[in-house]
């Protein structure tokens, strides 16, 4: 077999038979490793999915995981599994550059929890993913990296702001990566690459020192609506890294018990009987009508194959949500912090955050989205005591073209150029586990997200539910025309 024909063979497997393939000797974490190198180096040119590749880490680990296989001591359920990890995630002795020029050059000098607990399951850090500046933004340009695109076509933004982990894994150079999101930015750029990624439980996988270390004013933010989550080809791989990445740590106040279940084990479970809520467009917003069709087919999966009960309804909360969410944004924001560090950069920092960062926020301001918040949450119980589960749209557009914040208008309406995350934003300030899983493809082959809520801390039957799709509609076996296009 060839080179390039082994190359590929590697490339478009799953996490799970990876790691199973490198432990029974079939290949090498070095084999897999250097075949994923490869295909980053032909792909980099098109999509700048990695803004800082680390070959060198990668192949040391490599070396690590094949020592120990060769010596028949203990690996990890990840080792020799490439991954691409988000680069506002920390990673120690490697470039934390979030996009903005204010942290070009800065190496923090400790990991996150999640790359502590990935690197002990022996995954292969591979790179970090481009992101926009310090994620505050659903799409993937920033002032220092080359802007990342979508692989399904190269005009358009993957999303964001995991905007290079989408589209990493939609071109098969890891079979999965970390995303973080703090109001969609894992289910954003799942939906519009067509993967599937998952927003755990608020808590559920310890966050630190992002959000949480006053050293870095940039990082420091987002402390009440963050996650961090995996993107992935597959339901299992997704569940395979939350079994790593999730449990309690003593640096995160927000972080709660390890669950009692195995995730992968969830993926497989009877969903029969389940009562699911399907709100196309909260009886509010703007949707895209492909969106539309493409979700409302997708959901009629449901009832008709899986033996769901499946109802149309609204929780009811205001349309105004989406700008009581921005200011909770600044709200969790180090804005003192911030201006500092900007003070003389001005020029260099993309505009939409430089007004979010300098605008003269009052307290009444922040009070009241606060109070909106409350009323969110309640409105949210009490209409998810009647459902199993809560199905929407992840996002009311597809996939645009980049280096625009989002489109203006939507099926004829004019809107804020945010109105397109309509439907992300509120698990997060709930803190409710929710999915993004790829429902279809438009017209024109663009991928569409549906998105999976489950209630209050039921992260198991989101997963649930998402294996049952996939098993009714598989979707890993397509990929983007590009990679026939380049020979991959």
């Amino acid at each position: 077999m060839s080179t390039q024909s082994t190359d590929n063979e590697i490339c478009r497997m799953d996490a799970i038979s990876i790691a199973q393939h490198i432990k029974t000797k079939k290949f090498s974490a070095a084999e897999v490793t250097e075949a994923v190198l490869r295909r980053m180096e032909v792909l980099e040119p098109h999509i700048h999915a990695f803004c800082t590749p680390t070959p060198d880490v990668a192949r040391a680990a490599a070396a690590e995981v094949d020592r120990k296989l060769a010596k028949g001591e203990p690996v990890g359920v990840l080792a020799g599994v490439p991954i691409g990890i988000k680069d506002l995630v920390a990673t120690k002795n490697i470039k934390t550059v979030m996009g903005s020029v204010l942290y070009e050059d800065f190496v923090p000098d400790e990991d996150d929890i999640v790359v502590e607990r990935l690197k002990a399951a022996g995954a292969v850090i591979i790179g970090k993913t481009n992101v926009p500046e310090f994620g505050y933004s659903g799409v993937g340009h920033n002032p220092v990296f080359e802007t990342t695109r979508n692989p399904w076509d190269l005009a358009l933004t993957s999303g964001g702001s995991s905007a290079g982990s989408g589209a990493s894994v939609a071109t098969g150079v890891a079979p999965f990566a970390i995303g973080s999101d703090g109001g969609g930015s894992v289910r954003i750029p799942s939906a519009h690459c067509g993967l599937y990624g998952i927003k755990a439980s608020m808590g559920r996988v310890a966050l630190y020192p992002g959000c949480r270390d006053e050293r870095y004013p940039g990082v420091s933010s987002w402390e009440t609506l963050e996650h961090i989550g995996p993107m992935s080809r597959t339901v299992a791989d997704s569940a395979l890294m939350l079994g790593v990445i999730a449990g309690p740590d003593p640096r995160d106040r927000y972080s709660i018990p390890a669950a009692d279940y195995d995730y992968v084990a969830a993926t497989t479970e009877d969903i029969k009987g389940l009562r699911i809520a399907y709100s196309e467009d909260w009886g509010y917003a703007a949707v895209d009508p492909e969106v539309r069709r493409v979700v409302s087919e997708a959901v009629s999966v449901f009832e008709k194959d899986l033996g769901c009960t499946v109802e149309r309804a609204n929780p009811g909360w205001d349309a105004d949500m989406g700008a009581h969410f921005w200011t909770l944004v600044a709200a969790d924001t180090d804005l003192a912090g911030m201006r500092r560090i900007m003070k003389g950069h001005e020029d260099k920092i993309s505009p939409h955050l430089l007004d979010l960062v300098m605008r003269p926020w009052t307290g009444q301001e922040f009070t009241d989205a606060h109070t909106k918040r409350k009323h969110l949450c309640n409105k949210m119980w009490r209409f998810m005591a009647n459902y199993d589960l809560l199905i929407t749209p992840t996002l009311a557009v597809p996939p645009f073209p980049v280096h625009m914040q989002g489109p203006e208008i939507i099926e004829g309406r004019m809107g804020r150029n945010a109105d397109w995350l309509c439907f992300t934003f509120p698990a997060n300030l709930t803190g409710q586990p929710a999915a993004s899983i790829p429902a279809g493809f438009t017209k024109d082959g663009l991928p569409i997200g549906l998105q999976i809520i489950g209630r209050h801390l039921d992260d198991r039957t989101v997963l649930a539910v998402s294996g049952a799709f996939e098993r009714a509609r598989p979707w890993a076996h397509k990929w983007p025309a590009l990679l026939d296009r380049l020979g991959l």
